[in-house]
């Protein structure tokens, strides 16, 4: 299949949002998701960006059935490991049901692995749901590790209120 995989811009937020909604929905959590087009547009494309994004856009005549062209995205950042030094971690990698199984997954996970190498990052670091087996497997196809099993590293999170009350020392 014919496909492009390029910078994401300011435009292709509307595009990256409805996509959000199609994984959140995916992975049965429709209902966490709190971020809006205004704000990927604020956080992904102000002087000081928190995330960067890449397209997977198909022509026009390989339009999706809704005519969507842009069909699948990958979200980044940047970050450090005490061990290894710099990393890169891929919040998203989605690609639309109907344009599965055709190198555009692949390609969106290459293109981040290529720019965090290019960032002189060491390590690429994702996570993905236990029941996502044919995620897991396509991962352990591309030479990735697990490291909730083979290393034990659980991966841990604090917010709402639970974050208010621990910068306020009250926990």
């Amino acid at each position: 299949m014919d496909f492009t995989i390029r910078a994401a811009t300011l435009e292709d937020c509307k595009d990256i949002s409805r996509m959000i909604m199609e994984l959140a929905e995916y992975e049965k959590l429709s209902d966490r998701v709190k971020v809006t087009q205004r704000d990927l547009e604020q956080d992904g494309f102000s002087k000081n960006p928190f995330f960067h994004g890449i397209i997977a856009e198909v022509p026009e005549k390989h339009k999706s059935k809704e005519g969507h062209t842009k069909v699948g995205y990958s979200l980044y950042f940047y970050t450090y490991s005490s061990w290894k030094g710099r990393a890169v971690y891929m919040e998203d990698l989605y690609v639309m049901p109907e344009f599965r199984g055709k190198g555009i997954g692949k390609a969106l996970m290459s293109k981040v692995a290529q720019l965090g190498l290019a960032a002189g990052c060491n390590q690429l670091d994702f996570t993905v749901l236990d029941w996502n087996k044919p995620s897991l497997d396509f991962y352990l196809s591309q030479g990735c590790l697990d490291i909730t099993a083979n290393i034990g590293y659980h991966c841990m999170r604090c917010e709402g209120d639970a974050l208010e009350r621990l910068a306020q020392g009250d926990t």
